[in-house]
């Protein structure tokens, strides 16, 4: 029950009430390796409580995120992942194939860890948030694959 206690300490830290849906919501990301969509946390929650509906899941992580518990990554073509990972301005490689996602960690040290060039009079940043894209191990082993495939089938004539 520990994982629990966390949470609600978290919870109240936040600011925001504990109940049974935002700590199993919290848990589920807490206890997953990796980036996950609303519903991957909705099947989560749903083995733990046994009910819960879709707008209850994306309702709590759109408090979550905004009391600073939860990151939520947004990408072009993919859902929307959630992360309990927040606060060390981190960053993020995105396979272009399977959407597979892993932390990167920021390469300059402390945050914004990229400065812009130039920022109009009175701007600062604060954070600064990369996205590498391109391809997974599992999806270049695959397309390697595929294409020794090819070249076989190509030479064999079948």
């Amino acid at each position: 029950m520990t994982g629990s206690l966390d949470s609600q300490q978290r919870l109240r830290e936040a600011g925001l009430r504990v109940t049974s849906p935002r700590i199993a919501v919290l848990e589920a990301l807490d206890n997953v390796d990796g980036h996950v969509t609303a519903e991957q946390v909705r099947q989560a929650v749903l083995t733990r409580l046994g009910s819960v509906s879709v707008q209850t899941i994306y309702d709590i992580l759109a408090a979550l995120t905004a009391a600073g518990l939860v990151r939520c990554l947004e990408t072009p073509g993919h859902p929307a992942r959630f992360e309990t990972r927040v606060g060390d301005n981190h960053h993020h490689f995105i396979c272009r194939s399977c959407g597979r996602t892993i932390d990167i960690d920021c390469a300059v040290g402390e945050a914004p860890c990229l400065s812009p060039q130039a920022l109009p009079a009175g701007f600062a940043a604060d954070e600064a948030e990369v996205t590498y894209w391109g391809s997974c191990s599992d999806c270049r082993m695959h397309a390697s694959g595929d294409s020794r495939q090819g070249k076989q089938t190509q030479r064999t004539g079948g």
